[in-house]
């Protein structure tokens, strides 16, 4: 919540309710809402006649999320079987949590199924990191430090990137009007070390992978120059980056 949001999640979070169509009265429910920085947007959208849930696996998260906003209902669940009725909702959206599910089609029919009829769903993935150079060159920077495996840790945020593929998920669950678009932004970290001893020492060990200290270093020695040409500016560390937000609707 205090570094990723702000450096990464939160920019998109009125884009994704827009693409959405959130609307006044709306019930909206967020998969993968994390810390809530998209469901606290749809809130805003809703207003006092609506209502928005925010669903996630880490209570952590969750935890956290109830803290910044407690008149949201936080649930703890799984994308792959929602706690809800079916058509509860007028609006689904998920911001950087299709990529993570263990079965991305199952989450998408479940998102359909307590979609309301005409109800309508926004989610937005990493686009490949190939499209936002400065993360290529992280994930170079760790294969050649720390081997394959660890680089594939990193990659995997970006394992959606091809729009194509994307698409398909979504119409092969049966979602109607299926839109991908591509949006362009920015990241803004408070340095690139903090970017980096973030994905380090915070997102590997998530994926199973622990570097030594050795290793880190190496990293950390070696970023400023990796990542540098590819900065717009450099402190704060601000960088391009690229988001496929896709959308449909309930047939």
């Amino acid at each position: 919540e205090a570094l990723f949001v702000p450096a990464l999640f939160g920019p998109w979070a009125p884009t994704v309710a827009k693409r959405a169509r959130i609307r006044p009265g709306q019930r909206v429910l967020d998969v993968a809402c994390g810390t809530g920085v998209l469901a606290r947007e749809a809130a805003l959208r809703v207003g006092p006649a609506g209502y928005v849930t925010g669903l996630d696996p880490n209570t952590g998260m969750l935890a956290v999320a109830n803290q910044l906003a407690p008149q949201i209902e936080w649930k703890e669940g799984a994308a792959e079987s929602l706690p809800f009725g079916n058509q509860t909702f007028d609006a689904v959206v998920s911001q950087f949590g299709l990529m993570f599910f263990r079965d991305r089609g199952q989450a998408v029919r479940e998102m359909l199924r307590v979609l309301g009829e005409g109800g309508r769903m926004a989610v937005a993935v990493w686009d490949a990191s190939e499209s936002m150079p400065a993360y290529a060159a992280e994930v170079d920077l760790l294969e050649g430090i720390a081997g394959k495996e660890a680089a594939d840790a990193l990659r995997a945020p970006f394992v959606l990137g091809k729009k194509g593929e994307l698409k398909s998920l979504f119409h092969d669950a049966g979602t109607g009007s299926v839109e991908a678009a591509t949006h362009r932004g920015t990241a803004r970290f408070p340095s690139v070390r903090t970017m980096v001893e973030a994905d380090l020492r915070g997102w590997l060990p998530v994926m199973g992978v622990l570097l030594t200290e050795v290793q880190i270093n190496r990293m950390l020695r070696g970023a400023e120059q990796a990542i540098g040409p590819y900065l717009i500016e450099r402190e704060p560390a601000v960088f391009e980056v690229s988001v496929h937000i896709v959308t449909g609707e309930k047939r």
